[in-house]
């Protein structure tokens, strides 16, 4: 039996011959892989531009092993605080900017969107609670100058 030296010989993996097609397979997997790592990776750079200094640490992403041997970013989360601050004024404006920080990427998740919601709530009780107590000294108090 004659061997064409120039034709493409299959890939083995272990000790198994590779089956027909198993190049193209593997091929398409690592491209897909290749393409949620980047749109995971600018997913959570997003975030982390939009939050600001709301930012704790950075992105953090889980992997996952490709058949190359190289790791790929498949889901990601940035930590941003979300607590109210001390007064209503600060709170609506750190609201604002959370709200920012989840809706910044191209597609928000079902998570980016709560978290939106979230801090759409807590910016509405701070401008209740701003317009409940409005002569308390706080900036925006409404002053009376007719005489």
């Amino acid at each position: 039996m004659r061997v064409d030296p120039t034709a493409p010989r299959p890939v083995r993996y272990g000790s198994q011959p590779a089956r027909p097609g198993a190049d193209l397979k593997t091929a398409a997997v690592i491209a897909e892989l290749q393409r949620r790592d980047r749109e995971v990776r600018a997913h959570e750079a997003a975030h982390a531009a939009a939050g600001g200094g709301l930012v704790r640490g950075g992105p953090s992403f889980r992997y996952v092993r490709g058949p190359d041997g190289r790791p790929y970013a498949v889901a990601g989360e940035v930590q941003i605080d979300t607590s109210p601050a001390r007064d209503p004024e600060t709170t609506i404006a750190k609201m604002e900017t959370v709200r920012r920080a989840a809706l910044a990427p191209a597609r928000p998740s079902s998570q980016d969107l709560a978290v939106a919601a979230r801090a759409a709530q807590e910016e509405a009780r701070a401008r209740v609670e701003l317009l409940q107590h409005p002569g308390d000294g706080r900036a925006g108090a409404r002053i009376d100058v007719t005489a």
